[in-house]
């Protein structure tokens, strides 16, 4: 289980360049990024209400979601779906409300839900949202676009970096959308 990519951007843009590397910062998010701050500042989510707490300061997605859209001859890069951190190996959206991945070194970020895919995605690609939604075998709706987080523990992560999985005590509750 590692990290494929990192990336961030300070402007509110749908797609984000990847870096190097990213720092980030304990109760805040990703250094630099325009959705840093301990209160929510997704956009939309601003207008409904400006002081809710942000669970999404970090956004993972696995890159076995972009394997599979190639396989439906979609060309998706990491980043390019909004996503802070690109994974591989880890089945982000089998994890329980509050797992911990802890990222290379010294990060860790608290899994708090699930990416609502939204129409932003078909301005990428046609289809694109439609093709990060899928159905279960009772009918209930999966949502692949990835999941959110908040920093508990600030560090430097790069591709090519170790997660760990740590799952919290007790019952585990699966995510939903935040």
């Amino acid at each position: 289980m590692n990290i494929i990519a990192v990336a961030s951007d300070r402007r509110h843009n749908f797609s984000k360049p990847r870096r190097t590397s990213i720092r980030l910062i304990a109760g805040l998010g990703i250094e630099g990024d325009a959705h840093l701050g301990e209160t929510v500042q997704h956009l939309s989510r601003l207008k409904r209400d400006p002081g809710a707490p942000n669970l999404r300061q970090v956004h993972l997605i696995h890159a076995e979601l972009h394997d599979e859209l190639r396989a439906k001859g979609m060309q998706v890069e990491a980043g390019e779906m909004g996503e802070n951190i690109t994974t591989r190996g880890i089945d982000l959206l089998g994890l329980p409300v509050n797992a911990r991945l802890h990222l290379g070194r010294n990060a860790i970020v608290e899994v708090k839900g699930l990416r609502n895919p939204c129409a932003q995605l078909d301005g990428l690609q046609p289809g694109l949202m439609a093709a990060t939604l899928d159905k279960d075998t009772d009918g209930n709706l999966i949502r692949k676009a990835g999941v959110m987080a908040i920093v508990i523990a600030g560090g430097e992560v790069k591709p090519g970096d170790v997660i760990r999985v740590e799952l919290p005590a007790g019952t585990h509750v699966a995510l939903q959308p935040v």
